[in-house]
């Protein structure tokens, strides 16, 4: 469980304040208004962001002062977080080890993780060889080695067209179902949060509120996110 209880930010004129929970294993869309604060929720639960008041704990473990690197999460941001002078196996095994220096059994499970997401031959690549799809694997195959608790999305299948960007949801969702991880995805697209997120947070109005149905809430959205959405 993901829990924000009575966290609060500011950030000269912008605050943003957050009292919800997020049950283990769920499918969380966050989405609201541009500049309402969707990427504020997610680099607090990150690490890259302090509250100024308030606890953030996962599992009942309360990481409101770990750096990120400590914090049981991976997140994956539009720009799919690759490092262009590594191959593609090296940029995969980073998930493993940060300094790259991989056992025989540890690289046979990169083969084996890059296998399982389309990969299979792609090891020696660079990242500007990559289609924008291939690379959105690479992230993910990273996130599958991990298996962290915890997934953060900040719009990263944002730039895809819509078929690839269906492709790279089916995948993340069987990532999730693999790990067990819980996974909160920004998204600025409503046909995204409904196929992939049973529940949405909304965020409006300086307030991240608590996960509700996501089909109710885009059928019958309030006022501001009726009129972002259009």
């Amino acid at each position: 469980m993901l829990e924000f209880d009575a966290v609060r930010v500011t950030r000269g004129p912008f605050t943003l304040s957050a009292d919800l929970s997020v049950p283990k294993g769920a499918r969380v869309a966050v989405i609201g208004p541009s500049g309402s604060g969707k990427s504020t929720l997610l680099s607090l639960a990150g690490g890259f962001l302090a509250p100024d008041r308030g606890r953030i704990r996962v599992e009942g473990r309360d990481i409101t002062v770990l750096p990120p690197g400590q914090r049981p999460v991976s997140m994956l941001f539009q720009d799919q977080n690759l490092f262009p002078h590594l191959t593609v196996a090296q940029n995969v095994g980073l998930g493993l080890r940060p300094d790259g220096r991989l056992s025989d059994p540890q690289r046979a499970r990169v083969a084996q993780v890059l296998d399982e997401v389309g990969l299979e031959g792609m090891e020696d690549r660079r990242p500007a060889n990559l289609s924008g799809g291939q690379q959105g694997r690479v992230a993910l195959a990273r996130v599958l080695l991990r298996a962290r608790p915890l997934l953060l999305l900040d719009e990263a299948f944002a730039a895809l067209g819509p078929a690839l960007k269906a492709e790279m949801l089916a995948l993340l969702g069987r990532i999730a179902d693999q790990t067990g991880a819980t996974v909160l995805m920004v998204t600025h697209d409503p046909d995204d949060a409904r196929s992939f997120a049973p529940q949405t947070i909304l965020v409006e109005g300086g307030v991240a509120h608590p996960p509700v149905p996501t089909g109710p809430l885009l059928d019958d959205p309030p006022p501001g996110l009726r009129a972002y959405l259009g």
